[in-house]
Formats: structure tokens, sequence, C-alpha cells
């Protein structure tokens, strides 16, 4: 998950709250980030993203030093990510990359995929979903291994 989509989600999240009877909310997302919402409560917790929000607010406040972070971050990721095309996975389940335990994965680091070849498999609730490339090109990393278990959305391949 790239910052722009955190940004659009803690926006999202900040309008609901507003709107809730929930009075606080923390997050943390995978890679580490930590968020606490919370309405008319201003204390800040040790590695958390301090985020006070009347109920009115629509945006975060956030420190400069973790924006400046951040906005660092962003450069860095959009610079790698602008070169490759990901396959996501559609659902929440398990990553196999082969039919099974014993044959070859489907692809490897290298190989060239079609749109529409089956790149691995995600088991959810006992059944077998083969995930099909969504574009042509050059698999240049796979972010999974046999059995991990994923999210809906999770980067399984980085394509060329």
């Amino acid at each position: 998950m790239n910052y722009s989509e955190i940004e659009e989600d803690v926006k999202k999240m900040i309008q609901d709250l507003g709107t809730s009877n929930i009075n606080s909310l923390e997050i943390e997302f995978p890679n580490g980030l930590k968020i606490k919402m919370d309405k008319g409560n201003n204390k800040i917790l040790p590695n958390t993203v301090p985020v006070s929000m009347p109920v009115t607010a629509s945006a975060p406040v956030i420190s400069n030093n973790v924006e400046n972070k951040i906005n660092a971050e962003k450069v860095e990721i959009k610079e790698k990510e602008e070169n490759y095309k990901e396959i996501k996975s559609p659902m929440v389940g398990t990553f196999y990359a082969s039919p099974s335990p014993k044959a070859e994965p489907f692809v490897k680091v290298g190989d060239k995929v079609k749109k529409g070849q089956v790149v691995c498999i995600v088991e959810a609730m006992k059944l077998m979903n083969e995930i099909e490339s969504e574009f042509d090109g050059e698999v240049v990393e796979i972010l999974k291994k046999d059995e991990d278990m994923v999210e809906y959305g999770t980067t399984l391949f980085k394509i060329k």
C-alpha cells in the first residue's frame, strides 16, 4: 500500500469517525505506521502519529518530522513503483506458488507472463482460486512464499 492510498484511507476514516458514535480509533498499518484518532483527547502515545480530531475536522494533524519522513518515503516509493505493475490478491486467503506441493511454480523471477496467464493460487475457504496476470510483462519480484496468508489487495508480484 503506498502513502497516497494511506492518506486517502486516513481521510475517509476521519470522516467516518466524525459521523459515528465511536470516540476513538487506533490503527496499525503493515509498514509499522500507527495512527490513533480520538474525539477530544489530545494525548500523544509513543510510536504513534497523533491525529487530533474535533468532530468537524477533515484532515489529520501530523507532526512536521513525521510529515517530512512520510513525504521523503513517498518520493522514494513512487520512484520504485513507477516502473512496475503489481498483481494483487483479489481476496483473503493462503498463497500458493504452484498447483501442488511437488509441482514447479507457475512463474519464477525473470519469467515472461501474458495477460490471463495463471501466476499463483489463493486458497479461500477450501476453494483454490487461480490468480491470473492482468497484463503482459516480466516477473521482477515475487513478494509472497507458499502458505503465506494474504489480505485483499496484498501485492503478490511486481511485473515490469
